[in-house]
């Protein structure tokens, strides 16, 4: 099993969108693909809801309450992850994690949320060991504009791999209320946008073939069940 976290503290980011898209890829490539929902918003869980039958098949999983162990048989596993995520589990879903992908938009109030985050993320030991990568994608970025220039740089000062940036398009929201992602979509103008995803696919394909990383020892606070409280629910995932 592989599996994907997309995470970042600040609500709004675009988590679900980007989860839900590497999960309709992984599906579209024919791998056995699980979504699994920790944000209370319950927008993942619902965007499979909706999912039509005749697609490659994502199947959901329901976390929003409490953090379940995997069933067997998956093939790719993308966690959505709730955001204002506490210590303790920002810990254990890294810890879950082959590799962590983190969204962020343009802007002054994403930049700083996301930088919070990632003072958080680094000092974890399977980040900070390298054993965990973590890859920034910039998310509905207008280019040309001051905006994109500013997370441009922003990005690029993280010193973690940067996948490029997606664009601020229409097709998304289309795709979302349908159960789609881009990934479903005829045309040439959905082509054009799913060209957007290439390095991000790239880069998360580059660490499903790394050498596996020894087994992660098991510790008192990782083998309890991740349990999200009222106070934990910090905010939308964004859309």
């Amino acid at each position: 099993m592989f599996t994907v976290l997309v995470a970042n503290i600040k609500g709004g980011c675009g988590k679900t969108t980007v989860a839900t898209h590497l999960a309709a890829a992984f599906a579209a490539a024919g791998h056995a693909a699980y979504l699994a929902d920790a944000d209370r918003q319950r927008s993942s869980l619902g965007w499979a809801a909706r999912r039509p039958a005749g697609r490659p098949p994502v199947r959901a999983l329901d976390w929003t309450r409490e953090v379940g162990a995997p069933p067997p048989g998956i093939g790719r596993l993308v966690i959505d992850a709730p955001a204002a995520l506490k210590g303790r589990q920002i810990e254990a879903l890294v810890g879950m994690a082959d590799v962590v992908v983190v969204p962020v938009l343009p802007g002054a109030f994403d930049e700083q949320a996301t930088r919070r985050f990632f003072e958080r993320l680094e000092p974890l030991k399977a980040v900070a060991k390298g054993r965990t990568p973590v890859v920034v994608v910039g998310n509905r970025v207008r280019v040309g504009t001051r905006a994109s220039g500013r997370l441009g740089q922003f990005v690029a000062a993280l010193g973690h791999p940067v996948a490029g940036s997606l664009r601020d398009s229409q097709f998304y929201g289309d795709a979302a209320a349908g159960g789609l992602s881009l990934f479903d979509l005829p045309g040439r103008r959905a082509l054009a946008v799913r060209a957007d995803w290439e390095p991000v696919l790239a880069l998360v394909e580059a660490a499903a073939s790394a050498p596996p990383a020894p087994p992660r020892a098991t510790t008192a606070a990782s083998a309890k069940p991740l349990v999200w409280r009222a106070s934990d629910d910090g905010g939308s995932s964004g859309g």
